[in-house]
């Protein structure tokens, strides 16, 4: 009995999916599914004289949307793949609006939607025109109502399909690619632009359920997910994190959904856009890539991401700056910590390097003429070994109000002596120049700014202390 349970249950986990395209007679099709704007391969055949082709494998295939690749690639069919997976598909590429699916009640329900949407579109299409040429508000109201009655019809067909089969392939379908709700109040006043945008943000997800797996094989999430990380959550990354957390907890039950957003998410944070978020990137590497949750993760890989957890972890915004402890050109001890001012700007650079020769004098012209005013000092770190360039620069234009500092080789050994980060590590130098600006307690409170940037946050900080 038991191997007849395992002979049964192996047989039904396979995929066979048999295309039947009689005007084909040879070529290479391919079984592909979405993935946002991709289409992945899944498997390929060789279509025979008859024009078929069979797709089959061991192992059950994942739901979603996938589409066939009629041989030359130019054609392309979408079904669906669900629990049914003994599917045979009769295409004929005139006329792929009839191709026939069987085998698949999710396909049924598919075609019958894909019938009424090519009915119905052309509607819609002719009433946006007539409205967009209309001469006199009356033929402005009369299309207008036809397009909203004409919309109104194809939202109450996919509000019954997922209200009546909420669990199936197609409601994740039409839930996936429903456009969040526009609230309709006209925003007048500061409020009720953020109002708006609130509603926006909180119905965004609507009908899109981060426990199921499907949903990633559709055209529709990747691109907005995307949106959603990229434009419509506040950038700051407190907020970005707690959101995080609250879907990849919810995805924990959808193994490909995690890994797929972890990824991504990673991808994302890892050289961040904006000042402040490689906190993001570092909180996915403390509370999961650390914790062994990625675990399809190569070795290659999982060093690259602790590496460069590790050089971002010590110079987050709002953390104490790393001390250093470095010499002038004397030999004299200059601590960072030693520097007192409003505010301190840490610069590495090196005299060789072209783009710090060009902005070195800029920061000092800009240090003269407003920063030294406003007690900001400058805490100037060679980061190659050119000590007769460095002290010949620093003498050529006169940068002497500056604290300059470096780094003898004998500090540097006996700190890979003691296994201590360098300060390299510390402040994630990869190049150079590198700008850090600290409040007068040694915070970081902008980091890999430009001289003008830090400018205008200097500016910024001052406006908000005068408040």
């Amino acid at each position: 009995t038991l191997s007849f349970l395992f002979i049964f249950s192996a047989t039904f986990s396979q995929y066979k999916i048999v295309l039947e395209a009689p005007q084909y007679d040879s070529g290479k099709a391919y079984l592909t599914y979405h993935m946002g704007k991709n289409l992945n391969v899944a498997d390929s055949g060789i279509v025979n004289s008859k024009g078929m082709v069979v797709f089959s494998g061991d192992k059950t295939l994942p739901g979603g949307i996938y589409s066939i690749v009629f041989p030359g690639r130019r054609l392309t069919a979408d079904f669906f793949i669900d629990k049914g997976q003994q599917i045979t598909i009769k295409a004929d590429t005139a006329k792929l609006l009839d191709m026939v699916v069987t085998g698949s009640p999710e396909n049924v329900r598919f075609q019958e939607y894909q019938k009424f949407v090519a009915q119905k579109g052309p509607l819609v299409q002719q009433a946006r025109r007539a409205y967009s040429s209309a001469t006199n508000a009356a033929d402005s109201a009369k299309y207008e109502a036809e397009f909203k009655k004409v919309n109104k019809e194809i939202n109450d067909y996919r509000n019954s399909i997922v209200n009546n089969y909420p669990e199936s392939m197609m409601a994740v379908f039409l839930n996936a690619m429903k456009e969040p709700a526009m609230p309709d109040k006209i925003p007048v006043t500061r409020q009720d632009s953020i109002d708006n945008y609130q509603y926006y943000k909180n119905h965004y997800w609507d009908g899109i359920t981060f426990l199921d797996d499907r949903i990633l094989r559709t055209p529709f999430f990747i691109p907005k997910m995307e949106r959603y990380y990229r434009e419509v959550i506040p950038q700051a990354s407190d907020s970005i994190i707690a959101d995080i957390d609250y879907k990849l907890l919810l995805a924990r039950n959808a193994p490909e959904l995690f890994k797929y957003m972890l990824n991504w998410l990673t991808d994302e944070y890892i050289n961040p856009k904006y000042m402040g978020q490689d906190a993001v990137f570092v909180h996915l590497f403390n509370k999961y890539h650390s914790k062994g949750l990625s675990p399809w993760l190569n070795e290659k890989q999982m060093e690259v991401i602790t590496r460069r957890a590790y050089m971002q972890m010590s110079n987050l915004i709002g953390e104490q700056a790393a001390p250093l402890d470095f010499l002038d050109s004397t030999g004299k001890a200059k601590p960072l910590y030693a520097l007192k001012g409003d505010y301190t700007v840490v610069v590495f650079w090196d005299p060789n390097c072209g783009h710090c020769k060009q902005e070195m004098p800029r920061i000092d012209s800009l240090y003269r003429a407003e920063w030294k005013a406003k007690n900001v000092k400058i805490y100037a770190v060679l980061t190659e070994p050119h000590f007769p360039e460095w002290v010949k620069y620093i003498k050529d234009h006169d940068l002497g109000d500056w604290t300059h500092v470096y780094q003898t080789k004998e500090m540097e050994e006996e700190e890979k002596k003691n296994n201590r980060p360098s300060y390299r590590q510390l402040y994630d130098v990869t190049q150079t120049p590198i700008l850090y600006l600290l409040d007068k307690d040694k915070r970081i409170i902008g980091k890999k700014l430009t001289f003008e940037q830090i400018n205008e946050l200097l500016k910024v900080k001052e406006a908000s202390a005068k408040k």
